[in-house]
């Protein structure tokens, strides 16, 4: 009797010990004696008790932070910079054997890295070429981490602060870029009108009548508003036949 509840007692630890079951997302990296014998996962995987060790490694992607660097740019301006990467172990053994703790290798590196990119580029590149830095940070780091079995999917730049002193340089700058941008407009709008009117003018030499007709346009405009007073403009052109007449009697 004892002996069969010792059987029973002995098959369920050897069981416990000899039974896993990994998560779809999951890979086991089996050591048997010291040595990596493969990688196993999802489901149901069986292990030699004492001989057999197993280390799990998680195969959904990573979002890793990088903590804010000061950096010094090409042009000697001194900002903070901080970043995201996406990642995700493509190979679960170099991740386990190649590298110890390959998430803290990959924020040092993340690190050292968003220095030296970020270093190499002008205040203004920083700025407005965000996507070409991504780019350049993602191939460094992708290359440098395929031998861990990593595979950097993408990196972002989250926030560049800049000093309080380039904030107001910065903001002084685009006003003036603003009133630059107005003054053009207004120019060009000065411009169009001074030759719209010039065309105007010649119609109306070639058609002193259409002057007239201009004349009784603005009358009647005027009268439509409420004013207590009118002047009335009145021009000279009328009075030419009585002018002419009165020379005729002149002479």
């Amino acid at each position: 009797m004892y002996t069969v509840i010792a059987v029973v007692i002995l098959v369920a630890l050897f069981l416990s010990a000899a039974i896993r079951i990994l998560n779809e997302y999951e890979r086991a990296v089996i050591f048997r004696l010291g040595r990596v014998i493969k990688a196993k996962g999802p489901g149901l995987i069986i292990l030699i008790p004492i001989v057999d060790k197993m280390v799990k490694v998680s195969m959904r992607l990573v979002a890793m932070d990088v903590d804010p660097q000061d950096v010094i740019t090409r042009d000697n301006v001194s900002v903070k910079v901080n970043a995201v990467i996406y990642f995700r172990v493509i190979d679960s053994i170099k991740a386990i054997v190649e590298v110890e703790q390959y998430n803290y290798a990959m924020s040092q590196l993340a690190q050292t890295t968003l220095r030296s990119v970020c270093g190499q580029a002008e205040l203004d590149e920083l700025l407005s070429a965000r996507e070409k830095i991504n780019e350049q940070l993602q191939v460094i780091l992708d290359t440098h981490t395929d031998p861990w079995g990593l595979k950097v999917a993408t990196v972002e730049l989250k926030h560049i602060d800049l000093p309080q002193e380039m904030q107001r340089s910065m903001a002084k700058q685009a006003e003036a870029e603003r009133e630059r941008r107005a003054k053009v407009i207004n120019a060009e709008g000065e411009f169009q009108a001074a030759t719209k009117l010039a065309e105007a003018s010649k119609i109306i030499e070639n058609h002193p009548t259409a002057l007239q007709l201009r004349y009784l346009q603005t009358m009647r405009e005027m009268s439509a508003e409420q004013n207590t007073t009118t002047i009335f403009p009145f021009p000279i052109e009328l009075f030419k036949p009585f002018m002419k007449l009165l020379d005729k009697e002149g002479k």
